[in-house]
């Protein structure tokens, strides 16, 4: 892939997969979800290798050091060479527990649940939330 010399953050942010479109990566710079030294940036940044910026999206935080430059986006094993995810581990960790948690599902056409099931639905959730 050709490397560039100027290249706005939105476009890169694209490019290297973080959004899926080009006008949500300019929304996020927009919204304040995009830093550079705590600062927030706009969508027209000048991207520059060696920066690390602070990108926000949805729940998930990460911290992208820019290690080249890429102007149109590309598959996933080709943009691993044009960034370096520094996160911290304690982040990333965090983020990933937050999936392992029990999901309460009832059947489809089950009906509403009785008063036992509700008793035990609020047990089942109670030893769940009291280990943590």
């Amino acid at each position: 892939m050709p490397e560039k010399e100027k290249l706005r953050i939105d476009k890169y942010l694209w490019a290297i997969r973080i959004f899926k479109t080009r006008t949500l990566a300019a929304d996020a710079c927009k919204a304040g979800r995009v830093k550079l030294d705590g600062q927030n940036i706009k969508p027209s940044h000048e991207v520059k290798i060696g920066e690390t910026y602070q990108v926000s999206k949805g729940i998930e935080r990460k911290v992208l050091k820019v290690t080249g430059l890429l102007e149109n986006r590309a598959d996933a094993k080709t943009v691993i060479d044009f960034y370096e995810d520094i996160t911290p581990v304690e982040q990333t960790h965090a983020f990933k527990s937050m999936f392992h948690a029990p999901i309460l599902k009832r059947d489809r056409g089950a009906g509403r649940p009785t008063k036992r099931d509700r008793r035990e639905i609020d047990d089942l959730k109670d030893d769940f939330f009291d280990k943590k």
